[in-house]
């Protein structure tokens, strides 16, 4: 089956988008120094620390997050207090890196917050995803509008 050159420049397009949308994602192929339980830590994150953190971000935080980070996920509806908006400027203000790392493994209770956020103790051995997590939080604060 032949197809169109108008075919082929859209998919190569469409190719070409998802691959800059992943480099911006992941930080490219290089590996990158940032801190892990503060400032100081030089946890090193990898492309595949971040390419696993969207992965986990994607299929565990978003239950209730949100895809976009807006504690609109579908299991909000169901939870008092509602999940965190990582839009927030305020919170993304008063929130340490330190805290959020501390609540993604050993969750919400760890840091005064609800015992529905659950821990993940899977994450206590990959530093470089737990960084990576924090850092597509912060991100969120970064993208969007909030209070």
């Amino acid at each position: 089956m032949r197809t169109s050159s108008s075919t082929r420049i859209t998919t190569a397009a469409v190719a070409a988008a998802f691959s800059l949308f992943l480099l911006i994602v992941c930080g490219g192929p290089q590996a990158s120094a940032s801190p892990a339980g503060g400032a100081g830590s030089g946890v090193t994150v990898t492309a595949a620390d971040r390419t696993e953190a969207l992965q986990i971000f994607k299929t565990r935080c978003a239950v209730c997050h949100g895809q976009e980070g807006r504690g609109n996920g579908p299991a909000s509806v169901a939870l008092n207090p509602k999940p965190q908006d990582y839009h927030s400027k305020a919170w993304q203000k008063a929130t340490s890196d330190a805290t959020i790392e501390k609540a993604i493994v050993e969750g919400g209770t760890a840091v005064g917050k609800s015992a529905a956020m659950a821990p993940n103790p899977d994450l206590k051995d990959k530093p470089g995803v737990v960084v990576a997590l924090k850092d597509l939080i912060r991100q969120f604060g970064k993208a969007g509008s909030g209070e």
